[in-house]
């Protein structure tokens, strides 16, 4: 057998070697973190509940100053939608409010088109943490093919990983600070009928 058709043959096996590594890998993805907010959950329920709001803290703001966004249905909630459209660093997709069980959990289901099509559930769950809330936010999905070698490569929890870290640090920062100012406000006046 004549060498190069040797090499052909060690590079096909070797590729059919990889393939079928690659295939019984485990399509199942989790990225978690989580973060303590000294906030009642109700405040720190409303900034994840309604997805406008996530301009203020979600981390993958300001890295298209010419993203596009589209709002569609209720303002908050269950069938709540969010679609965006930007540069390669943001892509393109959607997110939709799946659950929304004020305060304790959301549900969303997140389509992303753009650099590669997925599909996954992030959900955020609340839950009382001495005098704040300790808020967990996770994103599970199935890896198709494509995405099982790409997880050869990249780690999706050490790719995704801080990001949540990161928008979880804005959205305390963003709903302590509020929380400051609402409890350092005076008191309203009230008028007295005499």
């Amino acid at each position: 057998m004549p060498k190069k058709t040797k090499v052909l043959i060690g590079f096909a096996g070797a590729v059919a070697a990889l393939c079928l590594f690659i295939e019984t890998r485990s399509s199942r993805c989790h990225v978690e973190r989580s973060v303590t907010i000294a906030a009642p959950a109700d405040r720190v329920f409303a900034q994840i509940d309604d997805l406008r709001a996530w301009q203020r803290w979600s981390p993958w703001e300001g890295r298209d100053p010419n993203l596009r966004r589209t709002y569609e249905g209720p303002a908050s909630g269950a069938g709540a939608r969010y679609a965006w459209a930007g540069n390669r660093e943001v892509g393109e997709g959607r997110m939709t409010i799946a659950r929304s069980d004020r305060p304790r959990e959301i549900a969303i289901r997140l389509e992303f088109l753009e650099p590669f099509a997925a599909t996954s559930v992030a959900t955020f769950t609340l839950a009382p943490d001495g005098a704040g809330t300790r808020v967990t936010w996770s994103m599970d999905g199935e890896a198709n093919f494509r995405a099982k070698a790409i997880h050869l490569l990249v780690d999706p929890d050490r790719l995704m990983g801080p990001e949540f870290a990161r928008g979880l640090a804005s959205l305390k920062s963003l709903v302590e600070k509020t929380t400051d100012t609402a409890q350092s406000r005076p008191p309203e006046a009230t008028a007295h009928r005499g």
